[in-house]
This record gives C-alpha cells, structure tokens and sequence, in this order.
C-alpha cells in the first residue's frame, strides 16, 4: 500500500468528507450541516490520508478555547472527524495521522487537544484521558414533579423562534461559560451549531422549538427543544426532546424544567447531555424515574505539559514534582514542578525527586478537575512517590462543580 498524508487542499473537501460519511456509517449529512462544519474546520488545520484519488483517512482540529479551572478560556484543538476506511484498517493510518497532527499543535503553540470519541477505547494510546462524563435523564413527567424554589412563580416564559432568539440565548451561553470548566467559548460561526435542525433528522419531531425565561424584563434563561408526538389508545404520551437548557438564576433554571415537565400532550422529557451534577436532580420529586445514566464525554490530551499545567488555578495550594511517561510525545516525558493556587500556577522542568509518577494520560483525566487523583491512584494509574503528595495534589486539581462540554464538535 502507497499512501500520502497532507493537509487538505481545497478542491478537495467533498471527497475528503465523503470519506467521513462513510467512516461514519456512510449515511449522507443534511446540505446544511456539511455546509457548516466545511466553514468551521479550516482546510489548513484538515488533513487526510490519501490513495491515490481516494481519502482513506480523515482527521480535524478546530480551533476552539475551552474553560479550565479559574474560569479563563485557554486554546485547545477539536479534534474531530476522524476516521480510517474500512479497507485500509490496521495499516497504522490513524497512527500516522495522530503523530502530524500533534507534531502541528506543538508547532502552533497549543496546549490541549480534546475530543469526543465514538469508541472510547481508541485514544488512550495516544495519550488522552477521560475528564469529562455527561448524564442523560429520561424522566416520566405522568409521575415526576419539579419542585419550584422562591422566585419561580415570577419568571416570565415566552416562545420565540430559535433563530430570532439566538443573540438572547448566546448573550446567556456566554455568562455561564466562566461558571463551569469544560465549556466552550464561542468562537464566531459556532452559533449556529445550537441551531443545526435539518428536516430529514427529526424521526418524526417537530422543528427546534425556543423558550425564554425572563425577570425583570431580561432574558435570563431559554430552553430548545422539539416534540415528538404521540397517539395512542390510551391517550396521547409525547416525548420533549431537551436541546439544551441554560439559566443564570436558580428561578429561572427551575421554571424552564417545570414548563418542559409539563408541556401538554407529552409523558417523556428526555435529555442527552446535560453536567453530573446538574441542579436538575435536587429539582425532581423522584430521581429514579427520571433513569439517570453516565458516560464519558470530553476526552482531554495534554501536548506541552509545562504550558497546559500553568494555564490553569488550582483549588489550593500545590507544590509537587510529576514524573511523566509520554511514549507519544517525548516532548513531555520527564520531571515537572508544578507549584500553583487559586490565583495562578507555573509548571516548569526540574532535575529535583519526582512525589508522583503518572502518564500524560492521567493529566488529561484530572485536568479539567472533574477526576480525581485519588481516584486514579487507586487503580494504580497514579503513584505516590513522596508521603503527602497525592493528598495535596488531589485537592489542588479539584473543583467546586463538575466540568462539562455542552455539545460536540
């Protein structure tokens, strides 16, 4: 096999997409979302794997900033649309791709990469670790009640189009994104993403739908979502199907939630991605019909340990050296003094005695706070090295709420 990886030429992003159709089940896209996804990606951050006129492999990077622990948004490539054809597995293409792909984010100077990944299994090898997980809840509203703190009576409700509502809605979107690591800053086009409805993808649902809450004449909040409808003998039983829900206010949060509870003609709520440790749990009357489940979400790769350790503020203080293995990026192997708080941190190269061993793997896990160093070393993925050590770090990488990335790239 004769193969040639290059950065994406601009004639040739059909055929290049087309390979990412199929290594996705080969099901064509609506024209609006490749549409969308061709302006974001960037032809010089795409590259592909070719033989001859066919593109056997597919790799992205957006370029996105993300929120990490002290609420400042850092950059971070997006990894996306990866994937090797059927007949050109177990080559080392998707090996070959990841090698470019973080030599370039080295060369560009960014410190993360993150991804979602459609097997979790497959990253791990190249360094990324799980630090993001996302509940999705099912909720029978024929038995399940949303409690109504002070305040909520007074929130006012209001449909708009979706697309009419857009600015309200980001302007929202934009003042929680400090509030939660993980989260993404909006990097411009990327309004649009929210908003992706293409007909042929309902299964039967109405269109996106948009409620606002408002207080004192403000937006304060807004829920999208569509309804599927339901008939049957016993009468109707519709599921609501939750886009996304956001809220400055715990007011404005419970009213949302009660409106999309109690939509007529509907028994389900239904919600794919929403934080582990959503308000919503401690809003419902009965948790285990509302089917909780948890899975991995964002997953996070360190590519200049030194740069993404300080870009970050720790929940207390921390004075630690790191002993880290990288087979993938040597760059990073070797010793590191990690000394930081909650005002800032630096993180640079030492020859003093390591207090823990670990894989840039499990950086990638405990960065965004959302997994425990403790956690890690009792499946022995993480080493103590010096009595103490893993306490103080532990507690140092944690945080108040649990981070979370509120949609996929």
């Amino acid at each position: 096999m004769t193969t040639e990886l290059r950065v994406l030429r601009g004639a040739e992003f059909d055929a290049w997409y087309t390979a990412v159709e199929l290594g996705f089940g080969g099901v064509p896209e609506a024209p609006e979302e490749a549409a969308l996804w061709r302006a974001l990606a960037g032809l010089d951050r795409s590259i592909g794997v070719w033989d001859g006129a066919e593109a056997v492999g597919t790799t992205g990077a957006f370029a996105l900033r993300i929120t990490v622990p002290g609420g400042a948004p850092v950059p971070a490539a997006g990894v996306t649309m990866v994937s090797v054809r059927p007949t050109h597995r177990r080559r080392g293409v998707l090996r070959q791709m990841m090698r470019r792909q973080l030599d370039d984010l080295r060369a560009w100077g960014e410190p993360l990469a993150v991804l979602t990944a459609s097997e979790p299994d497959i990253y791990g090898r190249f360094g990324y670790g799980i630090a993001t997980h996302s509940l999705s809840v099912r909720i029978d509203t024929t038995r399940v009640r949303v409690s109504a703190p002070e305040g909520t009576d007074e929130v006012r409700l209001r449909l708009s189009k979706p697309d009419e509502a857009r600015e309200a809605c980001e302007a929202v979107y934009a003042r929680r994104v400090a509030a939660r690591p993980g989260m993404l800053a909006r990097q411009p086009g990327w309004d649009a993403v929210p908003l992706l409805d293409p007909a042929d993808g309902r299964e039967g649902a109405s269109p996106l739908q948009c409620v606002l809450a408002e207080e004192g004449g403000r937006t304060v909040g807004y829920a999208r979502y569509a309804v599927r409808p339901l008939w049957a003998e016993s009468g109707p039983g519709g599921t609501v199907l939750l886009r996304d829900v956001e809220a400055l206010t715990p007011a404005a949060y419970a009213a949302l939630w009660r409106y999309l509870t109690e939509i007529d003609l509907t028994s389900l709520v239904t919600a794919h991605n929403r934080p582990v440790d959503d308000p919503l749990l401690h809003l419902v009357s009965d948790i285990r019909r509302c089917e909780p489940r948890v899975k991995d979400s964002l997953h996070v790769r360190l590519v200049d340990v030194g740069s993404a350790l300080a870009a970050r503020t720790y929940r207390s203080p921390v004075d630690v050296v790191l002993d880290v293995t990288d087979d993938f990026c040597p760059w990073n192997a070797g010793r590191w003094r990690l000394t930081g708080d909650v005002k800032g941190a630096s993180c640079e190269r030492t020859e003093d005695a390591a207090d823990l061993a670990l894989s840039v793997r499990e950086l990638g896990s405990a960065y965004l706070g959302g997994v425990s160093l403790a956690a890690l070393a009792g499946a022995g993925r993480v080493r103590e090295l010096r009595e103490g050590a893993l306490e103080e770090a532990a507690a140092a990488f944690g945080g108040d709420v649990a981070p979370w990335l509120p949609h996929g790239f």
